[in-house]
């Protein structure tokens, strides 16, 4: 029997709508990033943007588990002699809380093109509201 490799006509995308309130950042990550690849279709092709559009509402009611939220911060450098830079995620999840659930993503994606492609099949909304309606998202509960 020979396997099945699905061609790009026949590649069928989903609109999934995902409530992040009281949910666990890993957990939810994990979830959306499956559905990103699209690792829960069986004709799942590993090579292929075939994974479904995700909108997660509610992003700033997230739970973090221990003390993530006082003692977690992100790391990034200029490039310059002590350029490191630190960003806790308490002022993150402040200011700016969609870029938390989108780095968490960003990390379970492959680092290459297909991965920057998947990702941009993602949609993160700090509150309740979303501008997708005409695309009739399917809700998913987790």
């Amino acid at each position: 029997m020979k396997t099945y490799s699905i061609k790009l006509d026949e590649i069928a995308k989903d609109w999934l709508l995902i409530d992040g309130d009281d949910v666990v950042l890993g957990r939810l990550a994990t979830q959306v990033a499956t559905f990103l690849r699209g690792k829960h279709k069986p004709t799942f092709t590993a090579h292929m943007d075939m994974g479904d559009n995700v909108i997660v509402l509610n992003a700033a009611k997230i739970k973090l588990t221990g003390q993530k939220r006082e003692k977690k911060v992100y790391l990034r450098h200029t490039g310059y002699m002590g350029g490191q830079r630190v960003l806790p995620m308490s002022k993150l999840m402040e200011n700016r809380p969609e870029e938390v659930i989108m780095r968490a993503v960003k990390g379970m994606l492959p680092k290459t093109k297909l991965g920057r492609a998947q990702l941009k099949n993602l949609r993160v909304y700090a509150g309740a509201e979303h501008p997708h309606g005409p695309q009739q998202p399917k809700v998913v509960e987790l």
